[in-house]
């Protein structure tokens, strides 16, 4: 058996969560066709939930979390891939009902995978979950016919890893980018990715979501939910588009139809948790092409993986800017 370094999760009596670091054995593991040496994961929303009570994403204790893993495949019965192919692996339940990427060492099957080519291990994990989210809301704007001509998009939770990758990506697209933060401190890095303009969080305290409120934009891509996702409808312009994936507000909806009736309005949902293999693969080679954020060294700062719990907490209380890359094998 071989052991190897991890950062562990566990419930204790009184049913809180501990993460602590430990040496397990490779047995440890989930079966899988590939296995990995982990080089990097990153930190997500989702991962600071997976360690938090009742945060309703973790199946069950112990769990090693980290919902990205990027590395280099050590051993594979899969003919698909081969010692030394770089790799990621991210969605399904890997970090939530299945050990993932805050170890040394992974396995999973071979549909859980990504072959890399031209973006490193480092890039891949800087990208994640979060980047490769931002590029599937990118993608739904445009498969639902949204151009730059037909005016401003949106970014609400502008600073976190969703928010910061869509500016960057939508501005590389040609498209007028409002970036909406509560964060006075970041309005400089929005603007140096691209956004055209940056304002405060929507609703202001003086405004008030109407049924049906003045058009603005084109589209929006939105991970906060509550007011603000529905302030966003209420103010598309007509046949606009809003892609949600999150939930960093809140989960509740307070909207009416009248947007979707009266003004043709889209409502998106991104998910890239079961998005099958296929499609997701075929997204990351748009991410390795004209998908490929173009500032990503510019919102990405490196944590040693035995220091990561600090920044999952940080993470739920919004303190945490553009994507923090966890360094993992030469982390411990």
């Amino acid at each position: 058996m071989t052991e190897l370094n991890a950062m562990v999760a566990h419930e204790d009596a009184e049913g809180g969560v501990v993460l602590r670091h430990e040496v397990v054995d490779d047995s440890f593991l989930p079966e899988g066709d590939v296995e990995i040496r982990v080089e990097y994961s990153s930190v997500n929303y989702k991962d600071a939930l997976a360690v938090t009570p009742k945060g309703g994403v973790a199946r069950g204790y112990p769990l090693i979390p980290g919902i990205d893993v990027a590395g280099t495949v050590t051993a594979s019965t899969s003919s698909e891939f081969a010692a030394g192919d770089t790799v990621i692996a991210h969605g399904q339940d890997i970090g939530t009902g299945r050990h993932g990427g805050y170890a040394q060492m992974a396995r999973y099957p071979a549909d859980f995978l990504v072959k890399l080519t031209t973006v490193s291990t480092a890039e891949a994990a800087a990208i994640g979950t979060a980047g490769f989210t931002a590029a599937m809301s990118v993608d739904a704007l445009r498969a639902h016919g949204i151009t730059p001509s037909d005016g401003p998009v949106l970014v609400t939770g502008a600073t976190g890893g969703v928010g910061s990758v869509s500016v960057d990506l939508l501005a590389g697209l040609g498209y007028e980018v409002v970036a909406s933060t509560g964060k006075k401190d970041a309005h400089d890095l929005l603007r140096d990715l691209g956004a055209s303009e940056v304002i405060d969080r929507v609703p202001g305290p003086d405004d008030k979501v109407r049924p049906l409120g003045k058009a603005h934009w084109a589209a929006v891509v939105d991970c906060v939910g509550g007011t603000t996702l529905a302030y966003a409808l209420s103010t598309l312009k007509y046949a606009g588009v809003a892609a949600i994936s999150g939930l960093a507000g809140s989960s509740d909806l307070p909207a009416t139809v009248l947007p979707f009736i009266l003004r043709g309005v889209t409502l998106a949902g991104i998910d890239s948790v079961l998005l099958p293999i296929g499609p997701r693969r075929e997204l990351w080679a748009r991410i390795e092409s004209d998908l490929r954020p173009r500032h990503l060294e510019r919102i990405t700062r490196d944590v040693p993986v035995l220091d990561v719990a600090d920044v999952l907490g940080a993470i739920i209380g919004g303190g945490v800017t553009g994507r923090t890359r966890v360094v993992v094998h030469d982390g411990f």
